[in-house]
């Protein structure tokens, strides 16, 4: 396994934005993971795993320790069951399932990334989310140098979250997915924007509605198209809060109009509301920027680099969003993207 000094990040990022890894390598295979990782441990250096760069932000600054690309590829099919290695393009991945009439996960066509990254963030898009299609995780334990398995179950799925993002954050390097999908099965269409597309187009088939989740990201700036700035984004940079049904009627009776909801998923009192909705009505308009940062001209939730912005710049922009929304909803804005190389960790 090669390794290399001083390895720019930006380019390996969708945001475009980073300065440099004082050392970077790519595995290929899991034995390359454990090598990378008894290199770093020796040296005192923190490690950290980098996929497709879609849902990250990396410091002006650059990170200082060993950034180890996950280059993992291979799909193996075992009846309903198709094992995905972590380094695998996630996107073509979901096409191949779709194609093969696999239903599970037509409704997450079209996000960049890798398929490493799915369980760690629990993905999730037009009423579907990756962790209840998830059969087993197998991932290196750093803490132990042994690799373990954990079943969906074992993950702690929520919204955008997992174990490997909450309390086991940066303990475990995942290195393949298992996904139990549906063969034959019908699409997933509860989803209201994507419901009303799939009537007016009269899609029925899993391509089809893959097809139009792709065309709605693609409006929305949320589809990667090279030379695109709105596409220049970590895609949704804050979270959808999730509040008890008293604070939802609290931000009801405050506000000109009641703002969508959507089932949490969890108990019954609790509903998520759109973070875009409460970034508009706190004053942001779609476009708005703030230096080479700005808010994406399609879609309120996405930040974007519009050409040579820095990590400060998105950082500044966020922190004033966050800012005004708090004071007009008394509610704390949770931003989505991981953060590399910051004092934050």
């Amino acid at each position: 396994m090669k390794i290399e000094e001083n390895r720019l990040l930006a380019p390996l990022t969708t945001f475009g934005i980073g300065g440099p890894a004082r050392w970077f390598a790519e595995a290929a295979c899991e034995a390359e993971v454990a090598e990378a990782a008894a290199w770093a441990c020796e040296r005192g250096l923190p490690l950290f795993v980098l996929g497709g760069g879609s849902n990250l932000l990396v410091a002006d600054a650059g990170f200082s320790g060993l950034a180890l690309k996950i280059g993992l590829k291979g799909i193996e099919r075992e009846g309903a069951i198709f094992h995905a290695a972590a380094g695998e393009d996630w996107s073509a991945f979901v096409e191949q399932m779709v194609a093969s009439d696999c239903a599970g996960l037509e409704c997450l066509a079209g996000i960049p990334g890798t398929v490493g990254g799915t369980p760690v963030q629990n993905v999730g898009a037009y009423g579907q989310e990756a962790g209840a299609l998830i059969e087993r995780v197998r991932a290196f334990d750093l803490e132990h140098s042994a690799f373990v398995e954990f079943t969906g179950a074992e993950c702690g799925f929520a919204y955008r979250r997992s174990r490997f993002n909450g309390a086991d954050r940066g303990r475990y390097v995942v290195t393949r997915v298992d996904y139990r999908l549906e063969p034959g099965g019908k699409p997933t269409l509860r989803y209201a924007e994507l419901e009303r597309a799939v009537s007016d187009a009269g899609a029925k088939t899993l391509a089809e509605v893959a097809a139009l989740v792709c065309e709605i990201r693609k409006t929305k700036g949320m589809l990667l198209v090279e030379g695109d700035v709105d596409c220049r984004s970590a895609g949704s940079f804050f979270k959808n809060p999730v509040v008890s049904e008293a604070v939802y009627r609290q931000i009801a009776a405050s506000s000109a109009g009641s703002p969508p909801r959507f089932s949490a998923g969890t108990e019954s009192d609790q509903v998520k509301i759109p973070a875009a909705w409460l970034i508009e009505r706190a004053g942001f308009t779609k476009g708005y920027a703030l230096g080479a940062a700005a808010i994406s001209s399609r879609h309120t939730l996405a930040l974007v680099n519009r050409g040579g912005a820095r990590a400060g710049e998105i950082l500044d922009l966020a922190a004033k969003i966050q800012e005004s929304v708090a004071a007009r909803f008394g509610l704390r804005l949770e931003m989505e993207p991981v953060r590399v190389g910051f004092a934050e960790g």
